[in-house]
């Protein structure tokens, strides 16, 4: 719809009213849309490796952030936490709003920084690169604006310390440095206008879609928390906390924690340079500013933290510091304490690579280990909400039929009756299925192994989808059966 709005003219604006996906950019969907038309893959698969792509540009932009502030070793430390993350890593393939938009907001933090380090004066290119990131990071979605309040505070921390030596040069150095910058605001417009068009088709768009996201818009469903089934506009504040700690790798958990602790300390010690304490008041804005956020302004919370990938970056960057310091620490007490770090870091790492490796391609639903990984998760929080798992159960039907030499009876198509996200098996089956919500009859019931899918049904099982010994989908053969309807309440 984007495209065909740009190929008319803008005489074609069905993209203006189709569902609620006008209040978000459609800088991805229109990228994947381009990519297609090149690509020898499906559309439903271009864009995966799009998203893919996408995410490779956060992972450098989180390299990138590292290495500036804190050295080498920093940057190498914050790619490889966030690389090994399961959650940045699964949503980096699958997730068309949440994951670009992390990548975004990476590219938008990476050029603050550089603008915050070369305050009062930021070169052109760096005026261009913050207009760029301003651009790509609100027209992904509009909630990019908690990083120009992260920007601000850390501003205010650079002025609030110059002014204590000389208020009026601290003023003048200030309008110098908005005066410079104004130039990136336009840039990040146009962008903006390019990747989102509905938001310049009226000033007040932005704040509208703003004040649309600021409630929650859908029919409130529940889902598994703490072992019990809440409300999602009900969650407890203890939602991302949790979360959290129990999603993120032990080892990013430590070292991120651990760095903001000693970057904040850092930061009011008076003694780094105003530039660089600015720069790193902003990281440490970008990771924790949107978690207090959403804790006092308690928003509907759901899904996990996949609506919180954006602030993994940061996180990661911090993390590195923290590992940046541990390296200088050893290295100046000889190899041996340098083999010891280095060690213990690969240990860690080691952690979430092999719950990667065990869950593939489920990555995203992983638990850490501290916390029990997915077995401990399965009765107490949701696990596959995507239904990811429809994928590789759609094929192993396929196949299962296959090999019995099984055809649909009378020139018909197969039907599948699905408890779950209906899309993805719908593609994954394909043409020769038929898939359907309702109770009439059907061949076989595809599963979630989710709270809201009946577990009960006696009936041969032909596919059964594991990690770790946790249900993730299950194919039953329900030909000639009366069977109760698969939910045992509306999906999410």
């Amino acid at each position: 719809m984007l495209l065909s709005l740009f190929g008319s003219g803008f005489s074609d604006r069905h993209a203006f009213s189709f569902v609620n996906l006008f209040y978000y950019g459609g800088g991805f969907d229109t990228a994947a849309a381009l990519a297609a038309k090149i690509s020898p893959l499906t559309l439903f698969e271009t864009r995966r490796l799009v998203n893919a792509l996408i995410g490779l540009i956060g992972l450098a932009a989180t390299w990138r952030i590292g290495r500036r502030l804190g050295g080498p070793v920093a940057g190498l430390s914050a790619l490889i936490l966030l690389a090994t993350c399961p959650i940045y890593d699964g949503h980096m393939y699958i997730n068309a709003k949440d994951a670009p938009f992390a990548s975004a907001m990476a590219v938008l933090l990476l050029a603050i920084v550089r603008a915050f380090e070369e305050y009062p004066r930021p070169s052109r290119r760096t005026v261009a690169f913050v207009g760029i990131g301003i651009g790509v990071a609100f027209g992904s979605r509009i909630l990019a604006a908690v990083a120009v309040f992260g920007a601000i505070v850390a501003l205010l921390t650079i002025v609030f310390g110059d002014s204590r030596e000389d208020p009026r040069a601290a003023e003048h150095r200030l309008l110098r440095f908005i005066c410079l910058m104004l130039p990136a605001m336009l840039i990040g417009y146009l962008i903006m206008g390019l990747l989102w068009p509905w938001s310049v088709t009226s000033p007040l768009n932005p704040l509208y879609a703003s004040d649309y996201f600021s409630g929650f818009f859908e029919k409130p469903w529940r889902e598994l928390f703490q072992g019990r089934l809440i409300y999602v506009p009900d969650m407890p504040a203890s939602y991302l906390p949790q979360m959290f700690a129990i999603k993120l790798p032990e080892i990013m958990l430590a070292l991120g924690l651990s760095g903001a602790v000693f970057t904040l300390a850092a930061c009011f010690s008076g003694k780094l340079p105003l530039p660089r304490n600015g720069a790193l008041v902003a990281v440490i804005m970008a990771a924790f500013f949107p978690i207090a956020l959403a804790i006092v302004a308690h928003p509907a919370l759901y899904n996990g933290l996949r609506h919180f990938v954006f602030v993994l970056p940061p996180f990661a960057v911090i993390g590195g510091f923290t590992a940046a310091a541990i390296y200088e620490w050893a290295r100046m007490r000889g190899c041996t304490y340098v083999a010891g770090a280095v060690a213990l870091f690969a240990a860690g790492v080691m952690l979430p690579v092999i719950d990667i490796v065990k869950l593939h391609p489920f990555q995203y639903s992983a638990f850490n280990w501290m916390s029990g990984g997915v077995k401990m998760a399965r009765d107490n929080y949701m696990i596959d909400y995507w239904g990811l798992a429809f994928k590789q159960a759609s094929e192993a039907l396929r196949a299962k039929l296959d090999e019995r030499h099984e055809t649909a009876p009378g020139g018909r198509r197969w039907v599948v009756e699905i408890c779950g996200p209906e899309r993805g098996a719908e593609v994954a089956l394909g043409p020769n299925f038929e898939i359907t919500w309702n109770r009439k009859t059907a061949d076989f019931a595809m599963m979630l192994g989710t709270y809201y899918c009946r577990d009960d049904i006696r009936a041969p099982v032909l596919v059964a989808i594991k990690r770790e010994g946790v249900l993730y989908a299950r194919v039953y053969d329900i030909r000639g059966l009366v069977r109760p309807n698969l939910l045992t309440e509306p999906p999410p």
